[in-house]
């Protein structure tokens, strides 16, 4: 196991409804460090650098659209193996698949709802969130 870091984002949604807190409380209350936090409406230009790799397919636009709609908590997670820790904590992306006890499986609404709006992001690699850390927190 190693120590490393993981960006996390509370999606316009989960913002939205008020569940930032209990998504930091589960980061927490598993034994990660919260390294920065910050509270922002991310910006398309910021939004594209993040999803670079979906550019052009058909859900890169929706999802641009919705993750520019409001204001996200962005978050630097720190811990012994925090990228997997962390996406097992949040559950499967589809909040349909995701088991109770997850924030998706818990808090995910899955009616009508497209499954960007799934209350959460966790990077899914190592590599990842130290390119998603650079665009979310530069200074860091």
């Amino acid at each position: 196991m190693t120590t490393e870091r993981s960006l996390v984002l509370v999606k316009p949604d989960g913002f939205k409804r008020g569940l930032s807190g209990e998504v930091l409380r589960r980061i927490e209350a598993k034994g990660y460090t919260l390294v920065a936090l910050s509270v922002l409406t991310p910006t398309r230009e910021q939004l594209a650098v993040h999803y670079e790799e979906h550019v052009g397919k058909p859900f890169y636009e929706p999802l641009v659209d919705f993750m520019s709609s409001g204001p996200v908590t962005a978050v630097v997670i720190e811990g012994q193996d925090c990228v997997k820790g962390f996406r097992s904590l949040a559950g499967a992306t589809n909040p349909t698949e995701a088991l109770p006890g997850t924030i998706r499986g818990d808090f995910g609404r899955d009616w009508g709802t497209p499954v960007q709006q799934n209350i959460v992001h966790g990077s899914d690699s190592h590599e990842s969130g130290q390119r998603e850390i650079g665009i979310w927190f530069p200074e860091l």
